[in-house]
């Protein structure tokens, strides 16, 4: 199977690493915790650039009234 994308050869690799541990049923603490690290700071510098975004209350109206 192949998969065109512009994800470096690298990254793939750290992604199928990562779904094989998870199919496994192994957990990387260490790996975990960098990744909550990185959404984390990722989700602060999104806030501090475009501030709070509230879709979800519209989306639930929207869902709703069809």
């Amino acid at each position: 199977m192949s998969i065109d994308s512009s994800i470096s050869a690298e990254a793939m690799a750290i992604l199928k690493s990562a779904a094989e541990r998870a199919a496994r049923g192994v957990r990387d603490m260490a790996a975990a915790k960098a990744a909550c690290e990185r959404m984390d700071r990722r989700r602060e510098e999104l806030r501090d650039r475009i501030g709070t975004v509230d879709v979800a209350v519209e989306l639930i109206r929207a869902t709703r009234d069809e």
